[in-house]
């Protein structure tokens, strides 16, 4: 009992050498390259790639989404087309570098779009179309988008787990991040 209370104290407290052991970091000076260039803030892209692949570049959605970042090939074509896109191929998606490129650019484009961090996230995973038609529906009810609003629990859940994730790679990764 007494382990099992020391480890639940450590969990919630999540000091730093315990949060690196469950939020890991790779791709450090892609992810500050990236960051820099977009403008979309190190940790946010960091926390977005632990929560879609846990730093597998390998890995791929039973929806067909590539790499670090989880992009859709459709959505790699929309990015290309883009003035200010990346410049690489979206044939390369399966590449760390092109993943968080074309990843790091589309956070810029959905933050730019909704303006608001909670909302840009809920979009990344559920889908711009959905998180356009959940404003409206906030807004007819006269009020802003609350996490609440969000009817796929999937989302919900992106949306917290990329905000406390955020939150910690900041704290506990600020310096490599280049956070300021």
């Amino acid at each position: 009992m007494l382990i099992a209370t020391a480890w639940t104290t450590v969990h919630r407290a999540m000091p730093a050498w315990y949060a690196r052991h469950w939020y890991p970091l790779e791709y450090t000076s892609t992810i500050r390259t990236h960051a820099e260039r977009s403008g979309v803030p190190a940790e946010l892209i960091a926390a977005v790639i632990w929560r879609e692949s846990d730093f597998n570049p390998a890995a791929r959605s039973s929806q067909g989404a590539v790499g670090l970042m989880q992009i859709l090939p459709s959505t790699a074509t929309f990015i290309s087309t883009q003035a200010g896109g990346p410049a690489e191929s979206p044939d390369r998606l399966a590449e760390p570098e092109v993943n968080i490129a074309f990843g790091s650019w589309y956070l810029h484009y959905l933050l730019d779009k909704y303006g608001d961090d909670r909302i840009a996230i809920a979009a990344y995973n559920g889908g711009e179309t959905n998180a356009a038609q959940w404003v409206r529906d906030a807004a007819a009810n006269g009020r802003p988008l609350t996490l609440d609003d969000i009817p796929f629990p999937e989302t919900r859940a992106f949306v917290r787990s990329v905000e406390r994730a955020r939150a910690i790679y900041r704290r506990v990764y600020g310096d490599e991040l280049g956070v300021r």
